[in-house]
This record gives structure tokens, C-alpha cells and sequence, in this order.
């Protein structure tokens, strides 16, 4: 009788690691599928105010839809000129770090010759020749972009109807898989996810739009070219938790390494920016987004570089709303759920508030 529980938790983990392979292999029709959710869960607050004021749902979806395509190609028009300066003028800049790098490039020699002569000492094997770089052809290039162009077709087709179905889709969804109260039950946490990632993702939205204007006007003050790219860098990259706001930083300081000759204007763009990103991350965010949907740092680390090695550039985007859906869930749950703490920090909120908000919550018997 012992066996039966460990058989089944065996074939629960046989189960997951088929469905982690199913997501894995069949990425390029399930990431549309995901981003879409995502996309649906976020603006799906703007759907039901538009919905309050009279404006079909349907409409209303293919609207902000619209809108929001219509910013990314307006601000991707705007930021095409400068981008294409930049990698036009690359081999300049590679030149210019590559003098700038000279005398640590002497020095690199000689600790290079002193491993070499060690190598001979000792009969090391000759160091093997560097690997040719792989040669992307046309027909690779165009087949790529045409599937990234088929992918973000079906992500926005997908937002539409999900916006367009909304909690009566999702009513309907729940009622055919569960009994009614456990249907009620999914709808006000598929609802509490909903609001809690609209209301997330806003206003990160706002505080990362203002690091960007922050940036921006920094660059412009500091004479560093092209300060608008920079600002909009900074903005979107932002988005991604700490890899982000390091790669941004990391830009900047070759920006302002091959653009000035002084120390002192290439440590003022790195000090500027890191004290920048620095107010924002530790005073307006915690201030904005408050303590209630603070994630375990590690675990937001874990997760994008997890998300990244899984789906790319896509898993990365998806891995912290998904950590915050799953805390919404967990906070929502009948019991109080261990995973809470485990996904909040060290100065979480404690397990008797929890069971608190969790009571409010608790699904009533018929």
C-alpha cells in the first residue's frame, strides 16, 4: 500500500517532464500561444474600462491592439536611423576600443608568452586553432525573419480573441472542467491574476518610461550621441530584472569609452546611469509597486535565466509574470500555501496576514 503514493508521485514527475518537453520542442507554437495570454492578461484591464463606457468588447480588443502596434512601428521608424549609424560606424568603434585597449593588450601578450613558454616546459599540447565562424546564408535569413513575422502575426490574432472573449470565455472555459464552485473559484483567481499583472506591468510600464526620459536627458546633458536610442534602450531593456539595467550600463560605458578621450566623462555616463537605475530599483519601484508582489531575488534570477535558456528572448519575458501569477494563485489558495513564502523575500509578509487575506478569499460551500 506504501507504494502507491510513490508510484504516483513518480508518474505526476513523468507527466511534467513530458509536458516540459512538449514546450520545449514545440516552442514555435507555443510561444505565440503564451506571449498572447500574457499580452491579453495585461490589457485586459483597458478592455473592461473601454467595456464600461459603452465600447464592444471585440472593438475595443482590435483598438488597443492597434494602438500599441502602431507605437512599437513608430518608435522602431525612429529608432532605425541611429541604429543603423551605429552598426554602420562598428568597424570605426572597434578600431577605437582596440586603440583605446592597446597597452592592456601588451601586457595581455607577455602573460600570454609566459603561459606559452610554461606550456613547452611541460609538453602541453599545442593550443588548437580558433573555430571558423558559422557563414548564416540568405536563404537561413529569410526563413528566420519570415517565421519571427508568422509567430507575431498569430501572438496579436491570438490577443484579439482573448481580449474579445474575456471573463465570459473564460466562465464558460472553467464550467465545462469543474464542478461550479471550483469553477467560481478559478474565475475570481484567473481575475485577481488579471488585475494584479495589469496593474504590475502599468506601472512598471510608467517607471521605466521615466527611466528612459531620465536616461535620455542625462545622455543629452553628458554630449554622448544619439541620446534618444539610449533612453529608449534603457526603457525597454529595463523590463528584464537586473540583466537588463547591467546590459544598459555595459552599453553606455563603451558608448562613452569610444566617444570621449577623458577618464572622468566615460566614469560620469557609468555613474550617472548606475545612479539612475539605482533610485529606481531600490526607492520608485518598491514605492510604486509597494511589498505585496515582491518576488524572492534568487528566485527572479533563476527564473530569467531559466526562461532564457528555455525559450530565448521569449521565456525571459514570460518568467517573472509567471512567477507573480503563480504567488496571486498560491495567495488565493483555501490553506495557506507554503509557496508564498517560498516565492516572497527574506521580509515577506507574514504567514497570519496571509491566512488573513486567504480567508476573505476562500471559496464558500453551496
Amino acid at each position: 500500500m506504501k507504494s502507491a503514493p510513490a508510484f504516483a508521485r513518480a508518474l505526476t514527475g513523468l507527466l511534467w517532464l513530458g509536458v516540459g518537453a512538449v514546450l520545449y520542442f514545440g516552442h514555435v507554437a507555443f510561444i505565440p500561444i503564451a506571449l498572447a495570454g500574457l499580452l491579453a492578461l495585461v490589457l485586459s484591464t483597458v478592455v473592461e474600462a473601454l467595456q464600461r463606457r459603452g465600447i464592444p468588447r471585440a472593438l475595443s480588443a482590435i483598438v488597443i491592439v492597434g494602438v500599441l502596434l502602431g507605437v512599437v512601428v513608430t518608435a522602431a521608424n525612429a529608432l532605425v536611423g541611429p541604429a543603423q549609424q551605429w552598426l554602420s560606424n562598428a568597424p570605426k568603434v572597434l578600431q577605437s576600443i582596440e586603440r583605446r585597449l592597446r597597452p592592456a593588450e601588451g601586457v595581455m601578450h607577455r602573460l600570454q608568452a609566459v603561459t606559452t613558454q610554461a606550456g613547452t616546459l611541460t609538453n602541453a599540447p599545442a593550443t588548437a586553432p580558433a573555430p571558423t565562424p558559422p557563414v548564416i546564408s540568405e536563404a537561413a535569413l529569410v526563413t528566420a525573419t519570415g517565421a519571427t513575422i508568422t509567430s507575431v502575426i498569430a501572438c496579436l490574432i491570438l490577443t484579439v480573441f482573448l481580449l474579445s472573449g474575456g471573463p465570459p470565455m473564460l466562465a464558460r472555459m472553467a464550467a465545462s472542467l469543474a464542478a461550479n464552485l471550483h469553477a467560481a473559484h478559478a474565475l475570481r483567481v484567473i481575475e485577481a491574476i488579471r488585475k494584479e499583472l495589469g496593474r504590475y506591468y502599468g506601472t512598471i510600464a510608467l517607471i521605466n518610461v521615466g527611466l528612459g526620459v531620465a536616461t535620455g536627458l542625462a545622455m543629452l546633458g553628458l554630449g554622448v550621441p544619439n541620446p534618444l536610442l539610449w533612453g529608449c534602450v534603457a526603457a525597454v531593456l529595463n523590463f528584464i530584472p537586473y540583466v537588463g539595467s547591467a546590459t544598459t550600463l555595459a552599453v553606455l560605458t563603451v558608448v562613452a569609452f569610444v566617444t570621449f578621450d577623458g577618464t572622468g566623462k566615460v566614469l560620469a555616463v557609468a555613474g550617472t546611469y548606475l545612479t539612475l537605475a539605482t533610485i529606481e530599483g531600490q526607492i520608485v519601484q518598491p514605492l510604486l509597486v509597494g511589498r505585496r508582489l515582491d518576488l524572492n531575488p534568487i528566485l527572479v534570477f533563476v527564473a530569467v535565466w531559466f526562461g532564457g535558456w528555455f525559450w530565448g528572448v521569449a521565456g525571459i519575458v514570460i518568467a517573472i509574470p509567471t512567477l507573480v501569477a503563480l504567488k496571486v494563485a498560491a495567495s488565493h489558495s483555501s490553506t495557506v500555501s507554503p509557496l508564498v513564502e517560498f516565492l516572497s523575500p527574506t521580509e515577506s509578509t507574514p504567514l497570519k496576514s496571509i491566512r488573513g487575506r486567504v480567508g476573505k478569499d476562500r471559496p464558500r460551500s453551496a
